[in-house]
């Protein structure tokens, strides 16, 4: 009989913080800058230069610490990870072993069959960034940029408490919905501000001792970790049932492949040999800091779905997707003080926008239009001054531009024509040109009506009221 086997998975996930300066400098972490153009004496670790601690990354990590359900460290320290590779001026990184800001912290997921798993988070540090290594294949050599250097983060250590790919991806999306409420930082996947490493190993059904663990690097997407993860646990099944053993070791997932290979064998935290860092001073976490960043903390995704309900009155659904974004979330309320229409907001965050992003591959986020110009577009269609296939088309210029719609639609001469006059000169011309589609009208075809409200329309570009033109070719025939 085959044996069962159980997956045993715990994550470091680390968190680029959104602060505007890096950890203990004052260059900029803006993301995109031309190589070791963002750098200073201090992130490329040059002697005698001086770190200083940036408050508002304490003041993040408490935060995310609060809002996960931690314990904060009212005293703590950093220490120094001593390790030598070319991204590393230093050649130790700055980072908390012994007292990490946050600890013994967890979050809720619900796992495959509907209920409710509660993930441990075992602590919460703070530490610096490297520099980013770039391999020169045709150059055949490799180039340092120093900008990311520094650039502060928080490490969230879980406990090993999920089970399969399913229960890792909603850990991550719970993880980043909190940071990104919090306005901690923008948990963009694709540019290294959340990065998750996986740290797995299987075991015998039934059994309490773990595995042996591995540990996966350079995951970059929800996909790359789900592939990631069923490749490892098959390849880690394979060694045991054909009586070999599991080494552990850190490994890279390479995507294009589908497939992981060993970097190094895993360090023990005494090969770092860490020790508190000598340049920068304990920080205690007053009383009064505590209450202050706890009074800060956002209105999150549960408590706003409660109140979408009670005081829009809009479907689930939409509290469901609208929610799922901070950014979403605010452009809806934002429109709604100015429009007062939750309804009508939401459907064209749900259609139309949806729709759009889905065609550019966009997170929400990346929204761009305002919600100025998003109240003015449907107090336009609302008051029939535009039809509804030309909100559309206004819209889609909106959504890439931000234009004001009010502005658009008079320099490009886009108001419905309402002139009961005019309507019916072109209809009578549409009905003399399709004398066939008059028979069949007359003859009991309803469909033929159709037709001839798509001749006006085209007849008037667009610019005329579907519903009057109806209501008139019915009319005159």
């Amino acid at each position: 009989m085959a044996k069962e086997y159980e997956t045993v998975i715990g994550l470091e996930v680390h968190v680029e913080l959104a602060t505007k300066t890096k950890i203990f400098c004052g260059c900029s972490t803006a993301f995109g800058g031309a190589p070791n153009t963002q750098t200073c004496p201090v992130c490329t670790g040059m002697p005698g230069s001086l770190p200083v601690l940036n408050k508002k990354v304490l003041v993040y990590a408490v935060a995310v610490g609060l809002a996960t359900n931690c314990e904060i460290t009212r005293y703590c320290k950093f220490d120094r990870k001593n390790y030598f590779y070319p991204d590393n001026p230093q050649n130790y990184q700055i980072s908390q072993l012994y007292l990490p800001i946050c600890r013994n912290g967890s979050v809720t997921i619900e796992a495959e069959d509907g209920t409710e798993k509660v993930i441990g988070i075992h602590e919460i540090h703070m530490e610096e960034d490297a520099g980013k290594l770039i391999h020169d294949e045709w150059e055949d050599c490799s180039l340092v940029d120093y900008n990311r250097s520094g650039v502060p983060l928080i490490e969230i250590v879980s406990k090993p408490d999920m089970r399969n790919a399913q229960e890792v991806i909603a850990y991550l999306e719970k993880l980043r919905m909190i940071i990104q409420y919090l306005g901690a930082s923008d948990c963009k996947l694709q540019e290294g501000s959340m990065r998750a490493d996986v740290n797995l190993s299987v075991r015998e059904a039934g059994k309490e001792a773990f595995g042996t663990r591995t540990e996966m690097k350079n995951l970059n997407s929800f996909k790359a970790i789900t592939r990631a993860i069923e490749a490892e646990k098959e390849r880690q099944i394979d060694l045991l049932e054909a009586g070999r053993e599991v080494v552990q070791e850190t490994r890279r997932w390479d995507d294009v492949k589908g497939e992981s290979y060993a970097m190094r064998s895993k360090e023990d935290a005494q090969d770092y040999r860490y020790f508190p860092d000598p340049d920068l001073v304990p920080i205690v976490v007053s009383d009064e800091m505590l209450e202050e960043i706890r009074a800060g903390q956002p209105e999150f995704r549960t408590e706003k779905m409660a109140r979408y309900r009670e005081e829009y009155g809009i479907p689930d659904y939409d509290i469901d997707i609208i929610t799922g974004s901070k950014h979403m979330a605010d452009l809806f309320e934002e429109t709604v003080v100015l429009c007062k229409q939750p309804k009508k907001v939401s459907n064209w965050l749900m259609g139309e926008t949806m729709r759009l992003m889905k065609e550019k591959e966009m997170d929400a986020q990346d929204l761009r239009f305002s919600p100025e110009n998003l109240a003015k577009l449907i107090a336009l269609a609302d008051s029939k001054a535009i039809n509804g296939s030309v909100a559309k088309e206004v819209f889609e210029i909106m959504f890439e531009q931000d234009i004001d719609p009010e502005k658009y639609v008079e320099e490009k001469g886009l108001k419905t024509v309402s002139d009961e006059g005019a309507l019916r000169k072109t209809i009578e011309e549409v009905i003399a040109a399709n004398p066939q589609s008059v028979k069949d009208y007359r003859n009991g075809k309803e469909k033929a009506v159709g037709f001839l409200v798509g001749q006006t329309m085209k007849a008037m570009k667009g610019k005329a009221d579907p519903g009057m033109i109806h209501q008139l070719l019915k009319e005159m025939l």
